[in-house]
Parts: C-alpha cells; structure tokens; sequence
C-alpha cells in the first residue's frame, strides 16, 4: 500500500512538472541541433551548420554517390560493382526494363526499392541504371 502512494505521488509529481512547463522551456528542449540550407538559398546570411540539401536537378554521378555507391562500389550484398562487366552481364542480358523494375521496386532481399534514392523520380532512377550499366561495357 505505502508503496502504491509512493509511486502515485512521484507519477503525479512528474506529470505536474510537464504541465508547469512553459512553451519557451518546451522549445528550447525540443530545439533543432541544426538548420538545413537548401541549394540556391543564401546560406552564407544565416547560421546554417548542416548539409546544403540539393533541390531536383541532381547529376546523376551525384545520386549514384549519394545512394548507390556505398553497395555498387563495394559489391555489398552480391550488388554488381560498378563497371564490373563480368557482374553487370547477366544483369544486362534479362533487359533494360528488368534492370529498371528492379531498382524502382528493390529486388528482395538485398536490393531496396528505389535503391536507397526516395528523392529520386523513375526518369532519374532510369538514368542512375544507364549510368552504371555505360560503365559497366
């Protein structure tokens, strides 16, 4: 019983403690670590400390690096290297469209869908696939 009254009051005392917060309390916890400066916005006038964030347009060397690289380079999971044409041509002889169905929907278990690219459209996902298969012959 002594121990019920205990943990009810220390339960109660934490809850008022959350009620009695201001919103400028709330916010100072809960404050971002950093801003994000999107490319093409004048990071320099502002105390940006994250990554510039590419707004559509991106090469597709850029997409590569950014989310294919880290499997196609290493050969991480059985993922074709990148200019390997002995790996790539099995690939390559299913078919384009095969090859582009498998990064848009992720090939299970090791390929994911899109291919770790979530920002980038079917077109530019269809040039990633042409840009490794180019190197790859």
């Amino acid at each position: 019983m002594t121990k019920t009254k205990i943990l009810l009051s220390l339960v109660c005392t934490l809850i008022a403690g959350f009620t009695l917060a201001s919103a400028g309390d709330i916010a100072e916890r809960i404050k971002r670590v950093g801003d994000v400066c999107v490319e093409g916005a004048d990071c320099a006038s502002a105390a940006f400390t994250s990554t510039v964030v590419t707004t559509g347009g991106a090469s597709v060397e850029s997409n590569f690096n950014k989310s294919c690289a880290t499997c196609h380079n290493s050969g991480v999971a059985g993922a074709p290297k990148y200019a390997d044409a002995a790996a790539w041509a099995p690939r390559i002889r299913k078919g384009m469209d095969t090859l582009y169905a498998s990064t848009i929907n992720g090939l299970p278990p090791a390929m994911p869908q899109k291919g770790m690219c979530f920002s980038c459209s079917d077109d530019e996902l269809r040039a990633l696939v042409d840009y490794m298969v180019a190197a790859a012959k």
